[in-house]
């Protein structure tokens, strides 16, 4: 199929893309790298009146380090992220975005569209929620900080006004006391998947305070405290850690995966994916934090 028609501009001021956005009354769409928006377009899933290209912008281009935090702005593409060296203060981006799509789709993705899009399986989404990270939105009132835990709906429904553009994320840099985990179970490789998991786990005195974020199994990211089942986990008796996980986290998977089944996975058997996903990749955080090395390969 082919997109129905549609207006575009390409402005070259955030000041001029916002006007043009809400002149739309409400009836355009912000388009950067187009990967997650073009597919919807050519199946008429949307049908904006204009499509706003927000390339020019150069203010948007901005990849940088600020004290704590690394900000990237909306026009920043996932490959650049993922090869860049300060991809390595935030590992739990780094071990994610290799899981996003294809190269060649991560080569014109962009870290932002990946947010604003909110699909429930996504990875990005995840690793916002778990990092806690803070989304910046700027309408014609201005700029609106919004914490990622608080910006996601459901189901691509997010915080975003029909005016506001997300124009940059700011996560936050990993302490070496640190450690972090992420993987997805899907058909093949660049599909979506079926079940994932983001960790992070942080020692304070020897006890570990842990955070999982799990993603394709409800409407959207579902982050949950986990300091409790760990400690359970890592003081107890024999057998991998990854293993005495599960059955603390037993409860919590039980919770979070309220996703209906489909052709692809029945709600059960996503619950079996996040359970395993859960106490392995708790398990290589914790690990991790231990050592204190907040680097990870690629």
């Amino acid at each position: 199929m082919k997109a129905a028609p549609f207006a575009y501009v390409r402005p070259a001021s955030l000041t001029d893309a916002i006007a043009e956005l809400a002149g739309t009354g409400g009836g355009g769409k912000v388009i950067a790298g187009g990967q997650s928006l073009a597919p919807v377009l050519a199946m008429r899933l949307a049908r904006p009146d204009t499509l706003v290209d927000i390339n020019a912008i150069e203010e948007l281009d901005q990849l940088a380090r600020s004290g704590g935090h690394v900000h990237i702005g909306a026009t920043v593409r996932q490959r650049r992220v993922e090869r860049h060296p300060l991809s390595a203060a935030i590992p739990l981006l780094r071990l994610a975005l290799p899981w996003v799509g294809h190269r060649e789709l991560r080569s014109r993705g962009t870290v932002c569209g990946s947010l604003a899009h909110a699909d429930p399986a996504a990875e990005l989404p995840a690793v916002a929620c778990c990092l806690d990270a803070v989304l910046t939105l700027t309408g014609p009132d201005g700029a609106r900080q919004v914490p990622a835990r608080e910006f996601f709906g459901g189901a691509m429904t997010t915080a975003l006004g029909p005016d506001e553009i997300l124009t940059s994320v700011r996560l936050p840099v990993a302490a070496a006391d640190e450690g972090f985990g992420f993987a997805e179970i899907a058909r093949r490789h660049g599909d979506f998947a079926l079940a994932g998991l983001a960790a992070k786990v942080r020692l304070r005195g020897g006890r570990p305070e842990a955070t999982m974020t799990a993603f394709g199994v409800s409407d959207r990211p579902v982050t949950r405290d986990v300091s409790e089942q760990l400690a359970a986990a890592v003081t107890s008796g024999d057998g991998a850690p990854a293993e005495r996980l599960k059955g603390p986290l037993s409860a919590v998977v039980e919770e979070v995966v309220d996703t209906d089944g489909d052709a692809h996975a029945s709600r059960d058997y996503r619950r079996r994916l996040l359970l395993a996903l859960a106490g392995r990749e708790l398990s290589k955080a914790y690990e991790r934090a231990r050592k204190g090395s907040v680097e990870v390969s690629t």
